[in-house]
């Protein structure tokens, strides 16, 4: 096993002003909750296979990965489910984490301090253990003018006074969210998306990578291959159609037109760098991992031989050159 980890070159990484010690490349584990509606949106992903999410699992530890992410949302308890049957004795080397927000039921909101109660209870049942390392708030929505914000807040600090939450997270989608909700939540991690067409958050000049470094704030990087987009899996030719429950269904992302734009792009990367879904992958996941602002990044997996394609790229840095070429090959495509 020792020359398996060192064949994939392992690497950790801090996770901020936590001190954890994280995988810089981490799994996030919302593929294998499967398909799934919420207030009925499509909020999963099509074919799931339990027994293959459950080898994947189990690769994914035998290769040295420490941190799973997951959230109550994923196939409502189904993603964590998957991990908690895992687990085991292994519980104390791995770093966990779990989200509220997305998953309201018959709350008033996703955020009332009874129903976030209600949910770490069910995630720790879930998921097996006493305890998560980190507990994020999924999302910035916390009612009109935040009035579930502090109560919220107070209540995720009590349970990290009961030892059920070691360090306090927070997910959002807009830069303005995270300046908004940072002073007031002080989170030790943020969660977002970042890949080759989205840096808002971790490029160096902008508001949110300023805050990580003054506060020394962990930040995982979710979605860093896009879905799949930028392992040239889907064409203009014929743009994929996705099952009911798959989040993408309704995704401009996957569109003939933007795929149409996407394409010459990607060519040029399997130019310089190979055609391979690995050599893409690897790409793109270190495009990530060169940001200073980033801890690790969260790829996701729905079987064996992905988790090993998502983590063999695991020290194998891009030059600053190869960053730059990338950087600017993919402008055009950036989110403003």
């Amino acid at each position: 096993m020792k020359n398996e980890k060192e064949k994939y070159g392992y690497v950790r990484r801090r996770l901020g002003r936590t001190g954890l010690l994280v995988s810089e490349i981490s799994l996030g584990c919302w593929t294998i909750g499967g398909p799934n509606w919420n207030e009925g949106q499509p909020v999963g992903w099509q074919k799931f296979d339990r027994e293959e999410a459950v080898r994947a699992l189990e690769r994914a530890l035998e290769l040295g990965c420490n941190h799973l992410d997951t959230a109550d949302v994923y196939g409502n308890g189904r993603s964590e489910q998957l991990l908690g049957q895992i687990l085991g004795s292994r519980r104390k080397e791995l770093i966990l984490a779990t989200k509220v927000g997305w998953f309201q039921g018959t709350a008033e909101h996703a955020y009332h301090p009874l129903h976030i109660r209600h949910q770490i209870e069910q995630s720790l049942r879930n998921l097996r253990t006493d305890y998560v390392d980190i507990y994020y708030f999924h999302h910035g929505d916390f009612g009109p003018e935040d009035c579930y914000l502090e109560a919220a807040v107070e209540l995720i600090r009590r349970l990290k006074e009961e030892g059920k939450v070691r360090f306090i997270g927070q997910s959002a989608y807009t830069p303005s969210d995270f300046a908004r909700l940072i002073p007031k939540v002080d989170p030790d991690v943020l969660q977002s998306r970042a890949h080759m067409m989205d840096l808002r958050m971790i490029e160096p000049a902008s508001a949110v990578a300023r805050l990580i470094r003054e506060r020394d704030l962990g930040f995982v990087a979710f979605s860093p291959l896009a879905q799949g987009l930028l392992l040239d899996k889907f064409h203009p030719e014929s743009p994929p159609v996705f099952e009911e429950g798959d989040n993408r269904r309704q995704s401009r992302w996957f569109s003939r037109e933007f795929l149409a734009e996407l394409a010459p792009r990607l060519d040029r990367v399997k130019s310089r760098f190979g055609s391979s879904a690995g050599d893409l992958a690897r790409v793109s996941l270190q495009y990530v991992l060169a940001y200073p602002a980033v801890s690790c990044v969260i790829p996701g997996f729905r079987n064996a031989a992905q988790v090993e394609m998502n983590l063999a790229p695991a020290g194998k840095a891009l030059t600053s050159g190869e960053a730059q070429w990338i950087g600017e090959l993919f402008a055009g495509l950036r989110m403003a």
